[in-house]
């Protein structure tokens, strides 16, 4: 499906759709509450009744103080996120390449922000789940990637970059995932890395409640239903000579069962997000196995993996999993995986995820300090002042009337 250039399209202010941004507003992140207003049409800025602040319509994007047009932003962005170096857009559109970089950087978190407030709130429904690991060539050394997406929806669950290979990487890969998933009774699908099964049976455990109360935490099992599926390649050469399948939690054939039932495949295997892993090498320049377009900060690193990420959850369809159209013209209904997942109905823009505005969290009152008066104020009485009585000057010593 090709996309063409975005235009540059001014939309009207709508106040009712929108949040106070402040963060000492009480109704700050609230939508409907009927506290915001239009300020300016022409500076596009809104004001809270609530606070009496003012704040732009762009403020919680990318597009927030940004001094060109938004829609140069965008065909930037779009570019950045289809593997195009950042060199070729220097030369094509006579930016500064630190310009470039801090689009880049700005974009990375808006759609991880964007990712925890859509995809990590425990909704995804999908049972089965796969992770795996790449290498990613920084200038004078190498970092580690881990990714995890659902096969059922390839729904992309988020990732983690680390300069080793060791279980904190994997760990913190298996945190975010956990967040994700509204069932943690789910099927696992991974390599032969010795790291999965410690951390997905550390992370995927509930607490059990003892029958009568006692002093002490609570103990935690391994979450019922959890099956652990891992494929060992053993290679000779460069070649693959055996591949062994191993379960945890479940045999081997109630771990392929359960994949035929949720229509992933028939054996245990990390096909779909090794597919993931060639899309994040073919649409990222820094991921080019043998490119000069390499990346200088980790973190830019990680910004362009959530760039992708999120265009690949949101902005791009998926051709596995288009379905027939209803009204049979089109034929078939291109779908995101976020549509699949049941996130969205939609399939979503680049303007569309840079200007999402991720609410903050709800306005907190701060606490009273000092101490607790011990007995409550009476209505009516009349308060004192505080501190000692101020001293008047009399040089004369007479008696001043009141």
């Amino acid at each position: 499906m090709s996309q063409s250039l975005p235009e540059q399209k001014v939309h009207p202010l709508n106040p009712h759709d929108t949040f106070c941004p402040h963060p000492n507003c009480p109704n700050r992140g609230l939508i409907g509450h009927g506290n915001i207003g239009v300020h300016s049409q022409k500076k596009r800025r809104y004001k809270c009744s609530t606070c009496g602040k003012t704040f732009a319509a762009t403020t919680g994007t990318p597009f927030y103080r940004l001094h060109l047009e938004a829609v140069v932003m965008q065909i930037v962005l779009i570019l950045l996120a289809h593997g195009c170096p950042s060199q070729a857009i220097v030369a094509a559109f006579g930016l500064d390449e630190r310009t470039v970089r801090a689009w880049a950087l700005k974009a990375g978190v808006h759609c991880q922000q964007v990712h925890a407030h859509l995809v990590e709130t425990g909704q995804v429904t999908d049972q089965v789940v796969q992770a795996d690991e790449i290498w990613v060539k920084v200038v004078g050394r190498k970092v580690w990637q881990a990714m995890g997406m659902t096969a059922e929806s390839r729904l992309w669950l988020g990732g983690v970059i680390s300069s080793t290979r060791d279980r904190v990487l994997i760990e913190a890969l298996v945190v975010k995932m956990h967040a994700c998933l509204a069932q943690k009774a789910v099927t696992f699908c991974v390599d032969g890395l010795a790291s999965y099964p410690t951390a997905i049976l550390r992370v995927f455990r509930e607490k059990v409640r003892p029958a009568e109360p006692r002093p002490g935490a609570s103990r935690k099992v391994v979450v019922l239903g959890l099956r652990i599926g891992q494929v060992v390649k053993r290679y000779t050469g460069k070649c693959v000579s055996s591949v062994e399948e191993r379960g945890i939690g479940g045999s081997v054939d109630e771990i392929r069962a359960h994949l035929r039932e949720r229509g992933v495949g028939h054996h245990i295997h990390t096909a779909f997000i090794e597919r993931l892993n060639a899309t994040f090498r073919a649409h990222w320049a820094g991921l080019t196995r043998r490119g000069r377009a390499l990346v200088h900060l980790d973190r830019l690193a990680q910004a362009g993996m959530w760039l992708v990420g999120g265009c690949y959850n949101w902005c791009w369809p998926h051709e596995s999993l288009r379905i027939e159209s209803e009204s049979g013209s089109p034929k078939w209904q291109e779908r995101t995986p976020a549509m699949a997942a049941g996130l969205t109905d939609h399939i979503w823009s680049m303007e569309e995820l840079l200007g999402y505005q991720v609410p903050p969290p709800a306005w907190v009152p701060p606490k009273r300090r000092g101490r607790k008066p011990k007995h409550p104020p009476v209505v009516g009485a009349i308060k004192r002042p505080r501190g000692r009585p101020r001293k008047v000057d009399n040089p004369t010593g007479r008696m001043m009337k009141k």
